[in-house]
């Protein structure tokens, strides 16, 4: 199986010695997403402005690699304060209105750059593309 590195501007830089994702055979794995916003390298807003822009660089990443937010099999989100959860709940549903993902949810004591919120998937993907 061909093992090969996803690579797009439109989700935030590698803050360390990892890939945005790595596609082996039809799975793509993505590594943890915080919502880090590309063009301005930043975090700013409440749980709800995280998730969203967590989802937003998962979703980049996935088109970037052929597939989509539908082949999405399995998301971990982690959170700084599970106190959270109904509120990143609320937007995670948006992106994943019909057949969601199985999922994790857990409470971490840090999250990289301070940030809320983070989410890491597992999508399937045309292993021809």
């Amino acid at each position: 199986m061909s093992r090969s590195i996803v690579k797009t501007a439109n989700a935030p830089e590698a803050i360390g010695p990892y890939s945005q994702a790595v596609k082996l055979g039809n799975l793509l794995f993505i590594s943890g997403q915080i919502p880090i916003a590309p063009i301005t390298g930043k975090i700013s807003g409440d749980v709800k402005e995280q998730t969203r822009q967590s989802l937003e660089n998962l979703k980049a990443i996935l088109l970037a690699s052929g597939t989509s937010l539908a082949n999405v099999l399995k998301t971990t989100v982690f959170l700084k304060n599970m106190e959270d959860f109904a509120v990143m709940n609320g937007i995670y549903q948006d992106y994943f209105p019909q057949e969601a993902p199985a999922r994790s949810t857990v409470e971490v004591a840090r999250i990289p750059r301070g940030a809320l919120v983070e989410i890491e998937a597992i999508a399937a993907i045309d292993a021809s593309k």
